[in-house]
């Protein structure tokens, strides 16, 4: 036990002065640390305060550029408006010389127009005196005219107005006569021009058609079944199809007649289905009545839509494209209505394109025009009213209401295209073979031609020739001028223009002459 206590005093000394070093030793180097923290705080301080220096110096010298800048610039702005108010100041001298210079034109244009007018007023003054003088003597020869004349004022007055209209009248007909013929040469070339090329490119033929409501039957024993027992069939018939039968002496044949075209062929085709069917009773007739009006009122209905596709017009309203379809069954002078309606639709639009109008608007009135022969048969009044009155009910256009309205009347210049309408109605009706005239017609026109161009004092003679196209009126030679011949030319054809009606036109030739006979014994 004893020898082990110097071992452990040894180890206890041992430790105490490893103890010892350990804290010096972290004393030391605490001490140490401390002293570069120290020194490395110092060094950054230092070198923060170099920083702030520079940046110092930086600031200062940026700001002092900065200055100099804004300084040149001020001076810059201040040498540009040096100049502007020096520019300034020599446009407002530049100016100021300019007025001063018009105040001096005015100040002697003011003495000139002074003198001008003390000139002009003692110029008035002078010539009042000289018109009062004149007046005087003016009197005086007026008095002394009377006097030796032996006319009074208003006398003398009205025989110099008489001669002076007899004087103006002759110049004023050989004026008129003379541009009247340069004007109608050219209107004719043009219009010749434009009116073949459009009848050259619509050139279709056209076969005038016979409308007839005669029905064939196989033998005179039919009359009697379509008679039937006391009439029954007949009144059936007419029950349902609202058309007459009409059973003659004429031999293999039975005329329906009806007030209406579109029924007359409703009765037609009834008919007809009957005798071909061989039972005719009053059931059968109903049956096959309301058949026939069912396929007519189709082939109505499809034959408008197709005039419509081909005249390629669109828009138009169901029923006036079925009113179209009637037109097939309507003819005019044995000229059938639809096929007229679609050719002068075709001609009118050729015609616009030439002159610059619209095409589609000029056949859509083209193809309209005759749309009141549709119901005219229905409604009391001329087809042209009836026409433009169904139109405007159906909102078209005023220059296809008026169209209508004015094909056959003297059109308006405001309305181009009734123009155009009445000139394709003409052409479509008067070209050969488009229409029959009965006897009775063609007589009563040649008269009324001829009873017009007799109405004038001056006319000796009238001949109607060419069928109507032509009227030759013949004058007194010692009655008329050359001049007022021609004028009586004019005032003819005014009147043919408002008072007759007539497709195409007609020409009115006066002839004047002069003859000298002598005897030689």
């Amino acid at each position: 036990m004893i020898q082990y206590i110097p071992y452990l005093l040894v180890t206890v000394i041992l430790m105490i002065a490893t103890g010892a070093a350990v804290f010096f030793i972290q004393r030391f180097l605490e001490r140490s640390r401390k002293q570069d923290a120290k020194t490395l705080a110092e060094e950054t301080i230092r070198q923060a305060k170099l920083k702030a220096d520079n940046f110092r110096r930086e600031a200062e010298l940026e700001i002092k550029e900065k200055e100099i800048k804004q300084k040149e610039r001020l001076e810059e702005q201040a040498r540009k408006s040096r100049q502007e108010q020096v520019e300034r100041e020599r446009q407002l001298e530049k100016r100021q010389d300019g007025l001063d210079k018009r105040d001096e034109e005015l100040r002697k244009q003011q003495k000139n127009l002074e003198n001008s007018q003390r000139k002009l007023s003692e110029k008035i003054a002078y010539h009042d005196s000289r018109n009062a003088q004149l007046d005087k003597v003016y009197s005086e020869q007026e008095a002394k005219l009377c006097e030796i004349s032996g006319l009074t004022k208003e006398e003398a007055t009205q025989k110099l107005l008489d001669d002076l209209e007899t004087t103006l009248g002759d110049r004023a007909g050989s004026i008129i006569l003379k541009h009247e013929r340069y004007v109608t040469e050219r209107c004719q070339e043009q219009a010749r021009n434009i009116l073949l090329l459009a009848m050259q490119r619509y050139a279709a033929t056209y076969t005038a058609e016979s409308t007839t409501a005669m029905v064939d039957i196989p033998s005179d024993d039919m009359k009697g079944r379509i008679i039937g027992r006391e009439g029954r069939n007949i009144r059936t018939f007419q029950k349902a199809t609202g058309c007459e039968i009409v059973v003659d002496d004429t031999p293999g044949a039975v005329m329906v007649g009806s007030f209406s075209p579109v029924r007359r062929e409703i009765g037609v085709q009834t008919l007809k289905r009957l005798i071909a069917d061989g039972r005719i009773q009053p059931a059968r007739i109903e049956e096959i009545a309301v058949e026939a009006e069912q396929e007519i009122e189709d082939f109505i209905r499809h034959t408008g839509f197709e005039a419509v596709e081909e005249v390629d017009v669109h828009g138009l309203n169901e029923q006036l494209i079925y009113h179209l379809g009637e037109l097939h069954f309507r003819t005019s002078f044995s000229q059938n209505v639809l096929r007229h309606s679609m050719e002068v639709a075709f001609i009118a639009g050729m015609i616009a394109t030439e002159i610059g109008l619209d095409e589609r608007l000029a056949r859509r009135c083209g193809l309209l025009h005759d749309i009141g022969k549709a119901i005219d048969h229905e409604i009391e009044g001329a087809h042209p009213n009836i026409g433009a009155d169904l139109l405007r009910r159906f909102h078209e256009p005023p220059e296809v209401v008026h169209a209508a309205l004015g094909h056959h009347a003297a059109p308006k210049i405001d309305y181009p295209y009734t123009v155009l309408v009445a000139a394709a109605d003409a052409c479509s009706a008067s070209r050969p073979g488009a229409r029959r005239d009965t006897i009775e017609h063609y007589i009563k026109r040649m008269e009324e031609l001829e009873a017009i161009a007799n109405e004038y004092p001056e006319v000796e003679q009238s001949y109607a020739v060419r069928a109507g196209r032509e009227i030759r009126v013949l004058v007194h030679s010692n009655k008329t001028t050359d001049e007022s011949a021609a004028k009586i030319c004019r005032d003819i054809v005014e009147r043919l223009t408002k008072e007759i009606q007539f497709p195409g036109e007609i020409k009115v030739t006066v002839i004047r002459e002069t003859r000298t006979t002598g005897i030689a014994k």
